[in-house]
């Protein structure tokens, strides 16, 4: 099990931004691909980003292309989701994942998660 927390969640007024911050414990972190997904009210839980285990790559869905950046600081065992022109849309709980086998956007790909961080975009 790798232990993920996040933090960095709030209440935003449309336009905003806000950082997340995902702290995993562990010296096997920068093996592994993170990535973070959300789930509205009422909504599936759904893949935001990704990026690999040396920093690499970086992947996003559609709708956050453009204003939400991943990034990771494998000497922090820390990876980021800057967050920018947020919408009332991207209100959701948000989850740090780790580890991976297959296609980033399936939740079963994932062997890790975090508890999860409410994030509020207000209109």
């Amino acid at each position: 099990q790798v232990p993920l927390v996040e933090s960095g969640g709030g209440l935003v007024q449309a336009g905003g931004s806000l950082n997340l911050s995902c702290a995993a414990s562990g010296r096997t972190f920068n093996r592994y691909a993170m990535g973070w997904f959300r789930q509205a009210p009422g909504q599936e839980r759904e893949f935001v980003a990704a990026i690999t285990s040396s920093g690499g790559p970086t992947y996003y869905t559609d709708s956050v292309k453009g204003r939400f950046t991943i990034s990771r600081d494998n000497a922090q065992n820390t990876v980021y989701l800057e967050m920018t022109s947020l919408k009332p849309e991207d209100t959701a709980d948000y989850y740090c994942v780790a580890d991976n086998v297959g296609n980033y956007y399936y939740t079963k790909s994932w062997f890790h998660w975090g508890q999860g961080i409410q994030v509020t975009v207000s209109s």
